[in-house]
């Protein structure tokens, strides 16, 4: 059954790395997906899509072709695959961002 409202608060988080943890919902081939980053977070090259909005925080993406600071109230809009990996740091005490991506 597909779910009109998302209540993000009745979601449990997630740790799928040190320093991220995340809670979604995938439906329809989509996933809103709620993540929480903080400096123990690793570095690590990522060639996955990622669409959202940086809600509080600041961090900075590394691409292979530039670097990006991203803070509270800015749009994420990275594609999938090779030419746009990216890896990122934290540069506050954490980051929260929200993503809708494909499931």
């Amino acid at each position: 059954m597909i779910q009109h409202k998302v209540d993000f608060n009745q979601l449990k988080w997630e740790s799928p790395l040190p320093g991220v943890r995340h809670k979604f919902l995938a439906q329809n081939h989509v996933k809103l997906r709620l993540v929480e980053y903080t400096p123990d977070m690793p570095l690590h090259w990522c060639q996955k899509g990622h669409y959202g909005y940086l809600l509080e925080g600041k961090m900075e993406v590394e691409y292979t072709f530039e670097k990006i600071i991203y803070q509270a109230g800015d749009g994420i809009f990275i594609p999938d695959g090779e030419q746009y990996q990216h890896r990122a740091r934290v540069l506050t005490s954490k980051v929260l961002v929200f993503f809708m991506e494909n499931a």
